[in-house]
């Protein structure tokens, strides 16, 4: 079956979506024909025999070791009444799969993981109700935003080209398996995110082809990212990549989730997902919540008209997805919105960017003269704490982008203006600020932009004196990095003329 993205709408506008469970969950209870659990040896099998790293645990190598247990788990949620199965790549990027010592493996493990959901898939498949394969894209266990040393603020974990380059061989992978679209999952940072999204939409420009991408984030207790956003901004930072579904995973439970999911359907132009985990984790680790009561849950969602798709994360099972999409059955899906002209950007938190700011932005007049002048002074110094403490001031003032303006004689200043960004950063009333970016070196601009969670927007004042064909290469790169451009004016709808709001 050939995806179309006009004719996956069209299910989605007739009814609810069911999305399966936990592949996990299912691996953790499995147990054999002779009664036992997995154990070392099986993730091995004879392949990986004598491999140095314990394997037990890297569910995703199952998909070379003992594809028939996936193919059965899969085929147990098709049963269930999932209309989408995940393949059973979560983990199998190469930064994800490093600590086994499988970095190499990633392509091998995320085609046959695609494989084998795809082959269930087509099995089940019938023209009434097709079956669709997407491709699981887990966050990694690093930070693209988030620096792991207190003492050392600038620095992060992984880099965006790293994750960019271990998502794009996973995409090839899961592409090549037959996966029908991505599904950027459990997202605690929407800058891995959009390495994700940015690896995916360059293998879709190699190919030919349009590769749709549903996007889900998991929010802390506080309803945020790990890494400080919003949902409203995490929608913001993602609407570029026209995705297919945005959506909230995981997290805490079906019912605490509830009130960003119906944040969330408030404020996205197209499908809402919602797959939360089977209630609280015990003491042990394991997740107790009933089929029964999960459902029971999730029918809140469905009742007030908050989702498209619906299913389940952590601790669920096809139990719970049998459950789920029957009662999935007694109700209408949620109704789209139209998408509307208010151009928004993000830091932490969701703005909407007025014609009057607009203008400002076009014009360079968002700070002054001095402003920029000493900034540029301070980090020509490599005084960023300096730059950072102007910075407080000008948000303390009623700043309302956060401006960064890089003169022409500023050294090095690719990696001046990432360590002076990585740091700014860390505080939150800079944060929840969008950026404008503005310099006349290309090359600057994108250092930035690889560390901008939010949508950001650059002003091309500067930088049009290239020819017009690399004009434009930089205006698409500046889209697949998710931030808008100006250049006359916003490169995107037409704006309100309310002003900034925050969301």
């Amino acid at each position: 079956m050939v995806f179309s993205r006009e004719a996956f709408n069209e299910i989605a506008h007739r009814r609810v979506i069911v999305l399966d469970g936990a592949m996990g969950a299912v691996l953790q209870a499995y147990r054999g024909s002779d009664g036992r659990r997995l154990l070392e040896a099986d993730f091995r099998g004879e392949r990986f025999r004598g491999h140095p790293q314990p394997l037990k645990g890297c569910n995703d190598l199952l998909c070379l070791t003992q594809p028939q247990i996936v193919s059965q788990i899969h085929e147990a949620y098709l049963r269930s009444g999932a209309d989408i199965i995940e393949t059973c790549s979560f983990n199998a990027t190469a930064v994800s799969l490093a600590p086994y010592a499988l970095a190499d493996f990633a392509y091998e493990i995320n085609t046959s993981a695609a494989r084998l959901a795809r082959s269930a898939a087509d099995a089940f498949s019938t023209p009434e109700r097709p079956r669709f394969v997407a491709g699981s894209m887990g966050p990694t266990a690093k930070s693209a935003s988030i620096a792991p040393d207190l003492d050392d603020p600038s620095k992060r974990s992984v880099s965006w080209d790293e994750l960019e380059a271990a998502y794009y061989d996973s995409a090839c992978g899961l592409l090549d398996g037959g996966s029908h679209f991505f599904l950027i999952e459990t997202m605690f940072d929407s800058l891995n995110a959009k390495a994700a999204i940015f690896a995916i939409k360059r293998l879709g420009r190699e190919r030919a082809l349009d590769l749709p991408i549903i996007v889900s984030a998991t929010v802390s207790d506080n309803g945020r990212l790990l890494s400080g956003q919003s949902v409203e901004a995490f929608c913001a930072s993602a609407l570029y990549c026209n995705p297919l579904a945005l959506g909230l995973n995981c997290s805490f439970g079906a019912q605490a989730l509830k009130p960003y999911i119906a944040a969330l359907s408030a404020c996205a132009p197209c499908l809402v997902s919602a797959y939360p985990n089977a209630g609280f984790p015990n003491h042990e680790g394991a997740y107790e919540q009933s089929p029964e009561t999960m459902a029971d849950c999730l029918e809140a969602y469905l009742s007030e008209g908050l989702v498209n798709i619906v299913g389940g994360c952590c601790g669920s099972t096809p139990e719970h997805i049998a459950a789920i999409a029957e009662r999935a059955k007694k109700y209408p899906p949620r109704a789209v919105p139209a998408a509307g002209g208010k151009a928004m950007l993000s830091g932490l938190d969701a703005f909407e960017l007025s014609g009057e700011l607009e203008s400002s932005v076009r014009s360079g007049a968002l700070a002054s003269q001095a402003y920029r002048s000493e900034f540029n002074r301070l980090l020509k110094e490599r005084n960023y704490d300096g730059a950072v403490e102007l910075l407080r001031d000008a948000v303390d003032g009623g700043a309302a982008l956060v401006d960064v303006y890089i003169d022409d004689e500023l050294q090095d200043a690719e990696e001046a203006v990432s360590c002076f960004l990585n740091l700014a950063l860390q505080y939150a009333g800079i944060a929840r600020r969008p950026v404008a970016l503005d310099s006349s070196r290309w090359e600057v601009v994108e250092a930035a932009l690889k560390c901008l969670q939010g949508r950001c927007v650059v002003n091309f004042a500067r930088l049009e004196s290239c020819d017009p064909d690399e004009m434009e290469r930089r205006l698409a790169l500046v889209d697949a990095y998710g931030a808008a451009a100006v250049r006359g004016r916003l490169c995107q709808k037409p704006t309100s003329n309310q002003g900034l709001k925050r969301k």
